[in-house]
């Protein structure tokens, strides 16, 4: 599996975390997340799949905490890995992130996630701006950087 970010560091004990998150594609435009702490940040839609939880019912989850839309999954696009801090939790991450296609279907609102504000872009302002290598490369891979 691709690894995307900084360097592995053998003095670090990292905890696993996997997700799920989602290139969401609408008329041509993508929708993103800004999460604005603890830094601020463009991110795909989704985040940590819970104990008992399944990639999909995490991603049906956070999609809508993160941006007020439920959506249809249409296809899994794969996964890439990130060791990295993550200062919301204190915890060092060996993350595992599941990229799927899906299509936001029904708005029911701002997102519930504080600190979250969900936002349009073309695929090539989402390319440029999304905050890890990982995300940028599944859109630029996806959607071709357009």
């Amino acid at each position: 599996m691709r690894r995307f970010g900084e360097a592995v560091r053998p003095d670090i004990r990292y905890g696993e975390r996997p997700g799920a998150y989602a290139l969401l594609e609408r008329g041509g435009q993508l929708l993103v997340t800004h999460q604005a702490e603890p830094s601020p940040e463009y991110q795909l839609p989704g985040g940590g799949i819970d104990p008992g939880e399944s990639p999909l019912q995490a991603l049906h989850r956070e999609v809508f905490e993160e941006t007020g839309w439920r959506i249809e999954p249409l296809r899994r696009m794969g996964a890439f890995q990130r060791f990295t801090y993550m200062p919301e939790y204190e915890l060092w991450a060996h993350k595992v992130c599941h990229v799927f296609l899906a299509r936001p279907v029904l708005r029911h609102g701002p997102p519930r996630e504080p600190g979250h504000t969900a936002l349009w872009m073309t695929p090539g302002e989402a390319a440029r701006h999304l905050g890890n290598p990982g995300d940028r490369h599944f859109v630029a891979h996806v959607f071709g950087g357009s």
